[in-house]
C-alpha cells in the first residue's frame, strides 16, 4: 500500500507584521482625519452638541449685574418724604478657600479674632458666631442678627475687619422702603416689600395702598453692567463695559399733610390706649377741592418695622362696611329741604312712631314730648327723619341715595373699594335709612355725600394724590377735583349748614360737646347699631355701637370736613361714646383750622423773595441772612447749627414775614411778645409744643419765661390782646 504524505507550507510572519502596520497606519489615519474634521468642523462652527462653545465660555468669564431703579419717593403736600428706598445689608461669611487667589484671601483664616469684632455689632454672642464660623461649610450667614443692618453698621465692622487684616466677611446690599414716620396712614399708603420669589433683582413690590395701585409707575426699570472677570472672580481691569443705565421710578406727591397726619395720629392713639375700641376711622378732607389732608385708622401698623400688620390688612376707608347711624340724617335733612317738605318750625310728638307693622324709636323711648322739627335735629330725633321720608315719598328719598352716590364704588384708586349697599326693600328698611339704618356705606362714601353739603351744592369726589413726577422726563401729571352732578342746590346746601350749627349751639343739642372756641361748626353726630353675627340681630346697648360724627367749618364758607367713627369702645370714665369721639375730633379740627388761618394770613400779602436753604448753617451766618431779607428771625434752641427753618427753603416770603430758625441744641422759648397766633402756631409745627391762647391779637403775656427749655407736649398758655390795646 503506498504511503500518502501532504506537505504544509510554512507562514511568513514578516509579512504578517507588514500587513497589520499597513492596517493601523490607515486606522490610525483615518482617526486622526476624523478628529481634525472634528476639530475643524466645532472651530468653524464653534458648538457641540448644540451648545455654543464661544457662548459657554464667555459666561464662565462674563458677570452680568442687575442695577436696580430706585423705587420712586411718596412724599406729602409739603415735600415731606412718606416712603422711600433705604439700603440694608446681609453679613455673609465665606469659609472655604476655593474662591481664594494665592496672594488674596477671600476666607476667613482667623476665625477667633473675626468672631470677637462681629460679636460687638450684631445681637449673638462670640461663642456662637465663632461656632458658625468653624462649621465644614462654603460660607454662612448669621440669621436674623447677620440681617437688615444698616450702613453704618456694616461700616464699622468693615473699618475695624481691615485695621486687624481679617478677611472672609463679605456683604450683600439690597434695598428696602423706609417710612420715616411710623404709623402714618399706613394702610392708605401701604406698603411695598421685596418679593419672595427667585427673582434675582429682588425688586421691591408694593402689596398694600398707594404703592400696590402705583406699582408699575413707583418702580422703574432695572438697568444691567456686563463686564469680564479671571478665575479667581476678580475684574479684568482695561476692558469696556456694557451699562444699559437704570431709570428710576416716579414720585407720588400725596394731599396728605403731615403735620395735621401727626396730629390725627396721635389723637388716635390716645383714644386707642384709653378706650380699646375695635375699630376707628378719621379722615380730614378739604371740602371745596376733595383733597384728603389726613386719614387714619385702628388697627394700623407701623410699615418700617411691620408691627401690629397682623391685625388686619383692610384699609377701613375704602373696604368697611358698616350702618352710619344718625350722620345719615345729614343728607336726609338736604333731601327734605331741596324738596320742600321740612318744616323747621313745625311740630310732631317725639319717642315713637309705627311703620309698616313695626315701631321706630327715638335713644329716648319716651321721647320729650311735642318738639320743632329742628329741635328734633338738635336732639337727632329718629322720629322726626322718618316723618321727612313719608313726605317726600320712598321713591324720591331712593333716588336722593342713588344721587348722593350709596350703593356705587367712589373710585379712589385704592385696592378693593367697596361699593356699599341698599336693599330698600319694605317699607321698615326704607324709612330706616333716613336715619342710617338699612344701609351700608364706607367712609370714603360718607365724605363725598357731606361734601354736597359743605361745598354749595357741588358733590367732590375725595382724591389722595397730588401730582406725579416722570424722573425720566421732569414731567408733572397733576390731579384736579372732580364734581359730580349734585342732588341738593346752593341754596339748599347753605339753609342744611345753618341748620346743622343747631346740634352744636342749642343746649339740648347731640354734638355739644364738639365747639372750637373761635370757629363756628356745623355738626352731626351718629350712634349706629351693630349686628350680633351669632343672631342676626342687633345688640342691645351696653356700648356696642358704632359712635360717630361728621363736623364742617368753618360754617361761614366751610373749608374742612371731619368724619370719625369709633366702634364699641370701652368707656373707661366716659359718660357716652361721643365723648371717646371728642377726643379725636376736637384736637384735629382745631389744629387744621388754625394752621387754615395761617395759610390764609400768608396768601394776603404778595411774596417779595424766596426762602434761601439755612440748613446746617452755622446760626451767626443764617440770622444775617434773614436780616439781609429785611425780615425778622426767632431762634429755637441753644445750637450753633440750624437744623429746621420756618418757611422751608424756596418757599416764597411775604412783607413782615417772621422766620423760625431751629438749632441743634436743646430747644428753648424765644420772648414772643408781639407775636400773632398764627406766627405761634409756626413754633407748634416745629417744635411740638402746644399752646393755649386766651383772647385775640397779638401776644401780651406768656406763662413760661423766654429763653426757658421747652420740650415736645410742652403746654404753654398765651395771653393775646389787640393790638390798639
Amino acid at each position: 500500500m503506498r504511503k500518502i504524505t501532504k506537505k504544509i507550507k510554512a507562514t511568513n510572519p514578516l509579512r504578517n507584521r507588514k500587513i497589520i502596520a499597513v492596517f493601523l497606519y490607515m486606522a490610525c489615519f483615518i482617526l486622526f482625519g476624523f478628529v481634525a474634521l472634528r476639530f475643524s468642523w466645532i472651530m468653524v462652527k464653534g458648538e457641540i452638541n448644540g451648545e455654543n462653545l464661544i457662548q459657554n465660555l464667555d459666561n464662565q468669564y462674563t458677570r452680568n449685574t442687575v442695577t436696580q431703579a430706585n423705587r420712586g419717593t411718596i412724599y406729602d403736600r409739603n415735600g415731606n418724604p412718606i416712603a422711600m428706598d433705604a439700603n440694608t445689608y446681609k453679613m455673609v461669611a465665606v469659609l472655604t478657600d476655593q474662591w481664594s487667589s494665592p496672594t488674596r484671601p477671600q476666607h476667613v483664616q482667623k476665625p477667633k479674632e473675626v468672631a470677637a469684632i462681629l460679636a460687638k455689632y450684631i445681637s449673638m454672642s462670640e461663642e456662637e458666631i465663632f461656632k458658625r464660623l468653624t462649621e465644614e461649610q462654603s460660607q454662612v450667614e448669621f440669621g436674623a442678627a447677620g440681617n437688615n443692618l444698616s450702613y453704618d453698621i456694616t461700616s464699622k465692622i468693615k473699618e475695624e475687619l481691615d485695621q486687624q487684616e481679617l478677611t472672609g466677611i463679605t456683604f450683600e446690599d439690597r434695598k428696602t422702603r423706609l417710612y420715616p414716620n411710623g404709623v402714618f396712614a399706613s394702610h392708605t399708603v401701604g406698603l411695598a416689600q421685596v418679593s419672595d420669589d427667585e427673582d434675582e433683582s429682588k425688586q421691591l413690590k408694593g402689596i398694600m395702598g398707594i404703592e400696590q395701585t402705583y406699582d408699575d409707575l413707583l418702580s422703574g426699570v432695572n438697568g444691567s453692567v456686563e463686564y469680564q472677570k479671571d478665575k479667581y472672580g476678580y475684574v479684568i481691569p482695561g476692558q469696556e463695559e456694557k451699562r444699559v443705565e437704570a431709570v428710576d421710578g416716579n414720585d407720588i406727591h400725596m394731599t396728605i399733610d403731615r403735620r395735621l397726619e401727626v396730629v390725627l395720629e396721635n389723637a388716635m392713639d390716645q383714644v386707642e390706649e384709653e378706650h380699646s375700641p375695635e375699630r376707628m376711622t378719621a379722615t380730614l378732607m378739604s371740602a371745596k377741592t376733595g383733597e384728603i389732608l389726613a386719614t387714619s385708622q385702628r388697627p394700623s401698623f407701623n410699615a418700617t418695622t411691620k408691627e401690629g400688620i397682623e391685625q388686619t390688612w383692610q384699609n377701613l376707608l375704602v373696604e368697611y362696611a358698616y350702618e352710619p347711624g344718625s350722620t345719615m340724617k345729614v343728607m336726609t335733612l338736604a333731601a327734605a329741604i331741596e324738596e320742600g317738605v321740612f318744616q323747621p318750625e313745625g311740630v310732631y310728638k317725639s319717642g315713637k312712631i309705627s311703620v309698616a307693622g313695626g315701631v321706630v324709636r327715638d335713644f329716648n323711648p319716651d321721647g320729650w314730648g311735642p318738639i320743632t322739627y329742628l329741635e328734633g335735629l338738635a336732639r337727632s330725633s329718629n322720629v322726626a327723619f322718618v316723618h321727612q321720608v313719608e313726605k317726600m315719598g320712598f321713591d324720591t328719598w331712593k333716588k336722593y341715595l342713588d344721587d348722593f352716590g350709596f350703593g356705587q364704588a367712589v373710585g379712589m384708586n385704592l385696592p378693593n373699594e367697596y361699593s356699599g349697599s341698599n336693599m330698600y326693600a319694605g317699607a321698615l328698611q326704607k324709612v330706616n335709612t333716613s336715619f342710617g339704618q338699612g344701609i351700608s356705606v364706607t367712609p370714603v362714601q360718607m365724605l363725598r355725600a357731606f361734601s354736597a353739603i359743605a361745598n354749595e351744592g357741588k358733590m367732590v369726589k375725595p382724591y389722595l394724590i397730588d401730582h406725579i413726577t416722570n424722573h425720566a422726563t421732569q414731567e408733572e401729571t397733576t390731579f384736579e377735583p372732580e364734581y359730580t352732578q349734585s342732588p341738593i342746590s346752593k341754596e339748599t346746601a347753605e339753609k342744611a349748614l345753618q341748620y346743622l350749627t343747631e346740634p352744636v349751639t342749642d343746649e339740648n343739642g347731640s354734638a355739644k360737646g364738639y365747639k372750637i372756641e373761635g370757629y363756628n361748626i356745623a355738626a352731626k353726630t351718629g350712634t349706629a347699631q351693630l349686628v350680633n353675627p351669632e343672631t342676626n340681630r342687633y345688640y342691645n346697648g351696653n356700648g356696642d355701637y358704632i359712635y360717630s360724627v361728621v363736623g364742617m367749618a368753618p360754617v361761614e364758607d366751610p373749608e374742612l370736613i371731619l368724619y370719625v367713627t369709633v366702634q364699641q369702645p370701652k368707656f373707661n370714665g366716659a359718660s357716652h361714646g361721643s365723648e371717646v369721639v371728642q377726643k379725636i375730633f376736637n384736637p384735629v379740627m382745631k389744629r387744621a383750622l388754625e394752621s387754615m388761618d395761617v395759610s390764609n394770613e400768608e396768601q394776603e400779602s404778595e411774596p417779595t423773595e424766596t426762602m434761601s436753604n439755612l440748613i446746617e448753617q452755622d446760626i451767626t451766618g443764617a440770622i444775617e441772612d434773614v436780616q439781609s431779607k429785611g425780615l425778622e428771625s426767632a431762634v429755637i434752641g441753644s445750637g450753633d447749627k440750624v437744623v429746621q427753618q420756618f418757611p422751608r427753603k424756596d418757599s416764597s416770603l411775604y412783607e413782615d414775614q417772621r422766620v423760625i430758625l431751629l438749632t441743634n441744641g436743646a430747644m428753648t422759648l424765644p420772648n414772643l411778645t408781639g407775636w400773632s397766633r398764627s406766627d405761634v402756631m409756626k413754633i407748634a409745627e416745629l417744635t411740638g409744643v402746644e399752646f393755649e391762647f386766651e383772647g385775640e391779637g397779638y401776644v401780651t403775656a406768656q406763662d413760661l419765661e423766654p429763653n426757658t427749655f421747652i420740650e415736645t407736649g410742652t403746654k404753654i398758655k398765651l395771653t393775646l390782646s389787640p393790638a390798639s390795646q
